[in-house]
């Protein structure tokens, strides 16, 4: 994500490396920041905390929480999707609150007949209003290897990236009345599970339990972030001063990259499906 976006913070004070050390910064050890929530073992952590998967079979899914509540953050997680049919599975990687009014930043991957593209499914809650989606059908195999997806979550907007490669932008439309998570902290929870009944084809397509077990994988994880704890951030007041990844924006090569994206790989987008929306367009769609 960095190579675009830029900071309208041209030179750091010299306290933000006291004010960083707050911060959450981690890399390294999943054991550290995730805890498995469900699955009755479908779900390891494995060699030293370097890797995470979940697996499904006819049984159950599996999923994790993070340890941290976050409010504000650049959040980044490598993922290998399941390879082959993975037809009627749904992996879900994404950030929520909790409550009634919930905010929620969703990442979704829906599986695939063998030699189909996944369909990577966005979405963003805020105050439990959701009904924002956008899909698309990225440029590689999710499956083959390893990628890099990104969350970046300040006051001025949320942006989704694909190894570095912005592919959402939402921004905050308060003044125009549109919600905006701003004032709920949010973990970050993963699951992998069936929903055949809605998933690949609008359900036409059945998971195949002969492939079973469909297992996905989860390594790097790095949060430069404010984590939530006993009603106060870790960034503190100076944290806009200290942390560039709170001012950050999309500079002019980056709104580019997007607008490829979303131009030659994004499949689905709420704000241009009429038949949804016959009274008008939500507000945020005529100032995207």
């Amino acid at each position: 994500m960095a190579s675009f976006l830029t900071s309208r913070i041209s030179i750091l004070p010299m306290f933000s490396v006291l004010v960083c050390s707050l911060i959450a910064l981690s890399a390294a050890n999943l054991n550290q920041d995730f805890q498995i929530t469900w699955g009755d073992g479908r779900a390891k952590i494995l060699n030293n905390g370097e890797l995470l998967t979940l697996s499904l079979d006819k049984a159950s899914g599996s999923g994790f929480q993070s340890k941290n509540e976050y409010l504000f953050g650049q959040i980044n997680m490598q993922l290998k999707l399941v390879p082959g049919n993975s037809a009627g599975t749904v992996t879900a990687y994404y950030l929520s609150s909790k409550g009634s009014t919930w905010d929620e930043i969703d990442f979704e991957f829906l599986g695939n007949s063998t030699g189909e593209p996944y369909t990577l499914h966005t979405n963003v809650f805020s105050q439990g209003k959701g009904n924002r989606e956008q899909q698309f059908h990225l440029w590689f195999n999710l499956t083959a290897d390893f990628h890099t997806y990104s969350i970046l979550w300040n006051p001025q907007h949320i942006v989704f990236s694909v190894d570095g490669t912005p592919i959402r932008k939402f921004r905050n439309l308060e003044s125009k009345g549109v919600p905006y998570p701003k004032n709920q902290a949010m973990r970050i929870y993963s699951s992998l599970w069936n929903a055949d009944d809605w998933a690949t084809r609008g359900g036409l397509v059945k998971t195949d339990w002969s492939q079973a077990p469909f297992t996905a994988s989860y390594r790097n994880f790095k949060a430069n972030a404010c984590v939530w704890s006993s009603g106060a951030s870790s960034c503190g007041s100076n944290s806009v001063n200290s942390n560039s990844w709170m001012s950050q924006e999309l500079d002019s090569a980056g709104e580019e990259k997007l607008k490829w994206v979303q131009k030659n790989y994004m499949i689905y987008n709420y704000c241009t499906d009429a038949k949804r929306f016959p009274q008008g367009f939500p507000p945020e769609c005529s100032m995207a």
